[in-house]
């Protein structure tokens, strides 16, 4: 019983047991060692089992890693040529999946195309109606334009285009000063022809209010804000998706999420914690916890998708949080600040202050009221009135600053699907080297 007690092995042949010590003694022994086999064999499997294959869960860990490492490497700017084949490649298999899928949907495609051939009917075909239709064009192509742009903001296959910044920012920034300038805000409706025109009849100087330039850009703003909420479905889905059916998506912000579960005791910087901030608030909250981080600017609302996806939130709970906070609070907040940044007396307050400044100050506010006289010189439709003018250096970077933008946001797409592609590649070879 000594050797036993202290786990030491015993020296006696296995057959001699119940004559050296009791039957007690020995039972005691043989669980004990069938308990040490079981905790070894348990410890082997955990060790070994992968997806019904033996490999060791940190050497899978690893593999991970430096596939992912391998696909972030497939970029235009290192391997140009390889971006591009897989590119194309992704897009076959893209559209591959689409065709199957449409060809197991026929009635759902056979109703679209019914439904598209009466709409082009009625949209080529003289009669009374064509007043209605053309309307009905105008403002179909003046909102698909305005969600389009909300959608590429929050959506971009790796990274967001600012439309804000680049189309809509601005879009508010001329109805303000023309506004002001006009005294009205009467001229055309959206979309506006190719340049704003002050209406003839003169308004009076000080009637313009805030709330009138709101009404004026709300429908531009609030078809954006729709096109953003749009945009944030998709990690929703692929949260959602992925816990309903048990897999792992090879997803960086998925997994990142999955890590702040495991680790949020022991959460120090800051950026982990205002993560964990908006996964509580939202799964705690629920609906208004949702609609609290859609109203402002938040460059970590993908993380309350992710997480409404991961608990099952249900989808209009989601979805209709987003659309209030997005379409309705947060574009309001954007453009008040946008209208009062842009307004007449603080304008002529910026330029004065860049005028201020010692030394290049004189020299960079000439093209600043260069640019602004020439805005109100469109405004009153005298630009083509006298000399000619030239193009201001400020216009021509803002047009440069566009191109570059989408330039960009056009690359990280390319980069993006080649990766997919690749990614698709180890999948194969995985899963073949599993089957060996």
């Amino acid at each position: 019983m000594f050797l036993l007690t202290f786990g030491r092995e015993m020296m006696v042949p296995r057959q001699l047991w119940p004559i050296c010590i009791g039957p007690q003694e020995l039972l005691i022994y043989e669980m004990a060692e069938n308990g040490k086999n079981c905790d070894q064999r348990r410890v082997a499997m955990n060790k070994e089992q992968y997806n019904g294959n033996f490999t060791d869960p940190s050497s899978v860990n690893e593999k991970k890693r430096r596939d992912r490492e391998e696909r972030q490497n497939i970029v235009l700017w290192r391997q140009p040529l390889i971006t591009l084949q897989y590119f194309s490649l992704e897009i076959l298999v893209i559209l591959k999946e689409w065709t199957s899928k449409l060809w197991h949907r026929q009635s759902i495609v056979a109703s679209f195309l019914l439904l598209l051939a009466v709409l082009l009917a009625a949209y080529y075909v003289e009669g009374a109606h064509q007043q209605y239709v053309q309307r009905i064009e105008k403002q179909f192509l003046l909102y698909a334009y305005w969600i389009g742009l909300g959608i590429l903001s929050s959506v971009g296959l790796g990274t967001g285009l600012h439309t804000f910044l680049l189309y809509l920012g601005p879009h508010i920034a001329s109805v303000t000063l023309a506004a002001y300038e006009c005294n009205s805000v009467n001229f055309p409706e959206p979309p506006y022809p190719d340049q704003i025109i002050c209406p003839d009849e003169e308004g009076v100087e000080g009637t313009i209010s805030l709330w009138s330039i709101i009404s004026k850009v709300r429908i531009e703003a609030c078809m954006w804000g729709i096109g953003t909420a749009i945009g944030e479905l998709p990690p929703y889905f692929m949260a959602r998706a992925a816990r309903l059916s048990g897999a792992e998506p090879d997803d960086e912000e998925y997994q990142e999420f999955e890590e702040m579960l495991e680790h949020a005791e022991n959460a120090q910087d800051f950026a982990s914690r205002a993560k964990l901030a908006v996964q509580n608030l939202v799964q705690k909250v629920g609906f208004f916890g949702i609609l609290a981080c859609a109203s402002i600017p938040n460059p970590l609302f993908d993380l309350a998708g992710i997480t409404c996806g991961h608990f099952l939130v249900p989808f209009w709970t989601f979805f209709g949080a987003t659309l209030i906070g997005k379409a309705i609070i947060k574009m309001h907040i954007q453009k008040i600040f946008v209208i009062i940044t842009f307004s007449k007396h603080i304008v002529e307050q910026m330029v004065a202050f860049i005028g201020a400044v010692p030394g290049i100050g004189p020299s960079l506010q000439k093209p600043f009221q260069e640019y602004l006289e020439a805005q109100r010189q469109k405004l009153h439709h005298k630009s083509e009135m006298g000399t000619p003018q030239g193009e201001n250096w400020l216009s021509w970077l803002f047009e440069k600053l566009v191109v570059v933008m989408v330039c960009y946001f056009i690359l990280s797409i390319i980069n993006s699907m080649a990766q997919s592609y690749a990614k698709r590649i180890q999948q194969r070879l995985n899963s073949e080297e599993k089957t060996k």
